[in-house]
């Protein structure tokens, strides 16, 4: 079992964050790689970017979205209780080189998968300039700890109620125009991380991007989290999450994305109905 020692609701409570006592992992994770949880014997197996790691309180932390039945059932979970399972790290881990500029752009949660990389990044001698962005203020994660990671933290909110009115890759725009950008990092929504690896291709930049299919045992035996990426078949779990923005293919991720959408609501209502029944 793996105990919650933290747990703080944001973004309007549809955010949660999780620090979960994971000793042996928290030795070994590296910037980029995930855990897979099961919250109980009944629980569908989750896969989760790590926010951060401290190996010397032996503990992972891990932020997530309420967005159906599995997630929904995370949230129900409070300081002392445990996950059942957690395992990894698994994945890849982000390849770190000094380059000189280098442009974070996160989006949503994956503002939380991008703080452990652009800190990373920073501490190894790169000029960082971090952009992260969300629909509108309430829903903005990890700002302060984002400005700590980073030399230079641009901040945009779809509405306009907070630093930039537009989207990050306005902001990005900016800087891809003023020259000298030797990487890109997109993390977020697919949308967002299509038109960051849009905006850069003709600026010839190189653009990373972290990838969220439908994944299963994280392992790379069932092949559930495949995509396609040069016209190459990966899989997220063992030859990412981590690609070249540049040979992705979006559009097809999309479609594996939205392959259970109905299947998804439908449990995710039936999951709130029991709960509130009781």
């Amino acid at each position: 079992m793996f105990k919650i020692v933290k747990r703080e609701e944001m973004a309007e409570g549809t955010v949660i964050l999780n620090e979960i006592e994971a000793p042996l992992i928290a030795r070994k994770a590296k910037p980029g790689q995930f855990v897979i949880l099961k919250a109980n014997e009944d629980g569908e197996r989750i896969p989760l970017t790590m926010a951060d790691t401290d190996p010397d309180k032996g503990t992972i932390t891990i932020i997530y979205m309420v967005v159906g039945k599995s997630t929904a059932l995370f949230k129900t979970l409070q300081v002392g209780d445990a996950f059942q399972d957690v395992i990894g790290p698994l994945g890849k881990p982000t390849h770190l080189e000094k380059l000189g500029k280098v442009v974070c752009v996160g989006g949503g949660t994956g503002v939380a998968v991008l703080h452990p990389i652009t800190r990373a990044l920073k501490k190894i001698g790169n000029d960082v300039t971090c952009i992260i962005g969300a629909r509108t203020k309430d829903l903005l994660i990890l700002e302060s700890q984002m400005k700590s990671a980073s030399h230079d933290l641009r901040v945009c909110t779809d509405d306009g109620t907070y630093g930039h009115h537009g989207f990050v890759t306005d902001v990005l725009k900016e800087q891809l125009e003023g020259g000298d950008v030797k990487l890109v990092v997109g993390i977020g929504p697919v949308p967002m991380m299509r038109a960051v690896a849009n905006l850069t291709r003709p600026f010839d930049v190189k653009t990373m991007v972290s990838l969220n299919p439908i994944m299963i045992d994280g392992t790379g035996m069932c092949g559930g989290c495949r995509v396609s990426v040069g016209g190459e078949t990966k899989f997220a779990c063992v030859d990412g999450p981590e690609f070249d923005g540049h040979l992705v293919n979006f559009d097809e991720l999309m479609l594996r994305l939205q392959a259970y959408c109905e299947e998804e609501k439908a449990c995710y209502e039936d999951f709130c109905t029991l709960r509130d029944a009781t």
